[in-house]
């Protein structure tokens, strides 16, 4: 295809030659033998960014002072250089991709009402949205469990599937792999990364960087493989889609110096759940974090994709891996063609960013030393991904949580409330004493894992062993297998391991993110009705990515991250209230105790099963034809014009009310007069808190529009899966059942008090009353807020209520952005403040003085009104970041922005 290459205004074009033939590139070593030495020794990953606005510098968006700035960036004091960053594509998963076209389609609406040309609206980038947070875990532990929950998934999803398949016709440049395919992020990897990209451009064959923006946190996932790519915000991406650059501040990059090797029996969650404590407690928010040093030399592409998968949770942009040796293996065991290989070897070599031994350290903001011989046997949680345990403490760990305070992520149980337990019935007819710390979910799931050869190999050696041993699975656990692609279940037939696994419970359920993302499904009734009843603090056990509270499953309470292996064996000890080191797993036939160490696999038995699971021709096989592998997808004929058919009565799908006021002229910026306090949040909330995921209650106004409108409450699905209909949405904002407002202390879920009168309401029905007497909204809150998923909805619900502007501690780097791509205004609170310590109480008036002239940081007084008239003034930072953000806010939010512009080149 046609890719964006511009002037060449640094006459720094060069030719690399490859067996396959001669490709043109924009030459870093000519940029820096031009008067700018420093880029010979920037991170790599920089060097990407700096590739990007070099090949696009056009004299419009992107000036030659972009290029010279980016070029002349230090290391060691990054300052605040704004680059304007083209990927080369973007990928999108189905929750987020949905609303990304849902939004391309009222902008195609919006064009007509204002005289455009509605096909104007058309991706510029190559976009792949892969179908795999729809299925979820109704059947599980049993052989047609896979064909159940696909059936049911098509049942549920028909009508947004529908909407995709007009997407597919009514778009260029947009790609969809359907449902059963796999994970997004690990299709990615497997299959759609590149690592060097080629296109045509003026007659040249142009050799570039693959590089991608994502609108699922855990795209950085590809860095591993040596691509840069990071998550953003459903309304960003949409920009990039349409050819808009991703305007960014020149990142900071802490290096991170890894030495040794791992310890025999090690795995790489071990790793990761290491790294994430270690970087998180450092703090990386913000940054990019960049992996060098000999410790790589010994680390496989599926091990350093599980640390970049993990980006999120340790804070960073990206967690990036330099391409070497290792890459090239990798790309060809996946099967890659041999020209792809050959092009990004001598590509990289020509831009010297091919990692060796003897390739000197590049200069980073800082560096911080890891040493992998320190890793030890760990899991995480119950309820932060950073929060890691040794698994030899997990069972003192576990009852120390139970009497802590909520505040330090404990329970808070009384001695009485600590001796409760259920009597219930189980799905195999026998009946079992529930207590607190009884696994009830435990779930082989998420890309971050299920990409990784080693872990499943040792997943399947663990449940051989385990029923060589004679040990049995606990009936009270809902067990689950979900790999990332379909070439994971090709290897473990032919390894002749699959079969244990069922025999252990860990029969295929689906191929998409299922448990990780929420989508664990129902919990067998009796079972579900015991841990009400008894109000029980249970537990599910995951190989997944996040663990908040609220999100795996209504009833787990407590939640543990953990390596694939060890997920077995939990599931086969049925607690967590357990010392693996030193209790036993359970009993054999014979009644003699089984410990974990009697089943784990050696290092030699599962290296010789690894090396035979990256089969090229399995992964060729299993990946051919991808786009047209399901046939009940197929089925869905591509219909449709340029303009979509809103269907008033659909649930699924709306017009979104984003577009529809929307007029040529910009109002400049105003001061916020009079916002009332809608919420008022505590540390570390979530886009999980703000805009769940997850199950709709039948009793919230999600749930009572859906009946309203003739749905039934076994066809509710989830919110995610309602992600195309603002209605839903908006009355889903803040409705995770454990998302605490403190205007409300003591109460969870959606919850707010109505000023002036202190009427405590629903936050939806609220916000209806603000809106009545327009009156802007406010949420303040404390540090990280909206860490977690790149959820654009939380951004969007949170506008669609009326919330105009957020004073927070602190915020986490994607949210932020969102916040501003809404026309919603981030503030911080000054160092050293909180709510807490301002005497805060969220009963006041707040009045924020900005107008037209705002700049990117500066202080911002906000005016606070008290209920007995008295007045004081707070000094805030705006955490708007940039000049185009700047313009992104006077314009009402990033795609008004586009859509204006738009206009004005017609």
């Amino acid at each position: 295809m046609t890719i964006p290459a511009g002037s060449d205004s640094f006459n720094v074009k060069s030719t690399v030659k490859t067996p396959s033939g001669d490709f043109a590139y924009f030459s870093l070593d000519k940029l820096a033998d031009s008067g700018f030495p420093n880029v010979k020794t920037l991170p790599f990953s920089v060097k990407v960014l700096l590739e990007s606005v070099l090949r696009c510098e056009n004299g419009r968006e992107i000036v030659k002072d972009h290029v010279r700035e980016m070029a002349e960036y230090d290391p060691k004091n990054p300052g605040k250089t704004e680059i304007p960053f083209t990927p080369a594509r973007v990928l999108l998963q189905d929750f987020t991709g949905v609303p990304c076209v849902v939004d391309l389609a009222a902008m195609r609406n919006a064009m007509a009402r204002l005289g455009g040309r509605p096909s104007r609206i058309n991706p510029r980038l190559p976009v792949d949205l892969v179908i795999d947070h729809s299925v979820q875990v109704d059947f599980f532990a049993a052989s047609d469990a896979l064909r159940k929950n696909a059936e049911l998934e098509f049942t549920r999803n028909r009508e947004r599937y529908e909407f995709l398949r007009w997407g597919q016709a009514a778009f260029e440049n947009f790609r969809v792999v359907p449902p059963a395919s796999g994970i997004c992020h690990q299709v990615n990897l497997e299959y759609l990364g590149q690592v060097v990209q080629s296109g045509e451009s003026a007659g040249d064959r142009i050799a570039y960087f693959d590089s991608v923006v994502g609108t699922d946190s855990h795209t950085p996932m590809i860095n591993g493989l040596g691509v840069l790519g990071w998550g953003v915000g459903g309304i960003e991406a949409e920009a990039a889609m349409l050819g808009q650059p991703i305007f960014m501040l020149a990142p900071p990059v802490v290096g991170v110096k890894v030495v040794g090797r791992l310890n025999a029996g090690i795995t790489a969650t071990d790793l990761v759940l290491t790294i994430t404590q270690m970087l998180r407690a450092h703090g990386v928010v913000g940054k990019f974090v960049e992996f060098f040093g000999a410790g790589l030399s010994g680390m496989t592409v599926p091990d350093r994709a599980t640390i970049s998968n993990m980006a999120p949770e340790y804070g960073a942009t990206v967690g990036y891996f330099p391409i070497d040796d290792k890459t090239l293996e990798y790309l060809w065991a996946t099967g890659r063609p041999k020209s792809v290989i050959e092009l990004t070897e001598a590509y990289a070599h020509a831009q010297r960013v091919f990692r060796t031994a003897a390739t000197a350290d590049p200069v980073f903001d800082q560096v911080i030393e890891f040493d992998l011989g320190s890793v030890e046997p760990s899991i995480a949680g119950p309820k932060r991904p950073q929060d890691r345990i040794a698994v030899k403490n997990v069972k003192a760990e576990w009852a120390k949580a139970l009497t802590q305070t909520i505040e330090n992520r404990g329970y808070n149980l009384s001695t009485t409330e600590l001796a409760k337990s259920a009597r219930v019935s189980l799905p195999n007819g026998d009946e079992a004493e529930l207590t607190h710390g009884d696994v009830v979910i435990a779930a082989i799931t998420s890309c971050t894992n299920t990409s990784n050869p080693s872990v499943l190999l040792g997943a399947g050696l663990v449940a051989k062993k385990a029923i060589e041993a004679g040990l049995k699975p606990k009936p009270w656990v809902k067990t689950s297998f979900a790999p990332g692609s379909m070439v994971v279940t090709e290897y473990l037939i032919r390894a002749g391991l699959m079969e244990y696994l069922e025999k252990v419970g860990f029969h295929l359920v689906g191929y998409g993110c299922t448990t990780c993302i929420g989508n664990s499904g129902p919990l067998p009734q009796p079972i579900a009705d015991g841990v009400v009843e008894a109000d029980l603090v249970v537990a599910g056990v995951l190989s997944g990515n996040r663990n908040f509270e609220g999100r795996i499953n209504p009833h787990t309470r407590a939640n543990f991250l953990m390596s694939p292996p060890l997920v077995v064996a939990y599931a086969l000890a049925g607690k967590v209230g357990i010392d693996l080191a030193d209790d036993p797993i359970g009993h054999g036939e014979n009644g003699n105790p089984v410990y974990l160490r009697d089943i784990w696999p050696d290092e030699a038995e599962l290296a010789e099963y690894v090396k035979k699971a990256l089969d090229r021709d399995a992964f060729i096989k299993s990946y051919d034809g991808l786009e047209e592998s399901n046939p009940e997808w197929n089925k869905i004929g591509l219909s449709g014009g340029e303009i979509y058919d809103w269907k008033d009565h659909s649930t699924y799908v709306q017009e979104p009310p984003f577009f529809t006021d929307t007029t040529l002229e910009v109002l400049p910026i105003g001061p916020i007069v009079g916002a009332r306090v809608l919420v008022l949040a505590g540390d570390s909330i979530t886009t999980d808190h703000i805009s769940p995921a997850g199950a709709i209650s039948p009793d919230s106004p999600a749930g009572e529009y859906l009946l309203a409108n003739g749905v039934p409450l076994a066809e509710f699905n989830s919110y995610g899966s309602r992600r195309g209909n603002d209605r839903v949405m908006t009355r889903g904002t803040f409705a995770n059942i454990r998302f605490r407002n403190l205007l409300v202390p003591g109460t969870e879920g959606s919850r707010t008090v109505y000023h002036p009168s202190g009427e405590i309401l629903d936050i939806f029905m609220a916000s209806l009353k603000y809106k009545e007497s327009e009156t802007p909204l406010v949420v303040i809150a404390g540090k990280d807020y909206g860490m977690g998923s790149s959820r654009d909805w939380a951004a969007k619900g949170a506008y669609l209520l009326g919330i105009r502007v957020v004073i927070a501690e602190s915020y986490e780097r994607i949210h932020r952005s969102n916040l501003v791509g809404m026309g919603i205004l981030p503030l911080e609170f000054k160092p050293g403040e909180n709510a807490a310590s301002l005497g805060l109480t969220g009963s006041e008036l707040y009045s924020v003085a900005i107008d037209d002239t705002l700049e990117p940081g500066v202080e911002v007084d906000v005016l606070v009104t008290g209920d007995d008239g008295t007045e004081r003034t707070i000094q805030t930072l705006c955490r708007i970041d940039s000049p185009v953000e700047v313009e992104y806010y006077r314009n009402g939010g990033i795609l008004q922005t586009v859509l204006r512009k738009f206009i004005a080149e017609a």
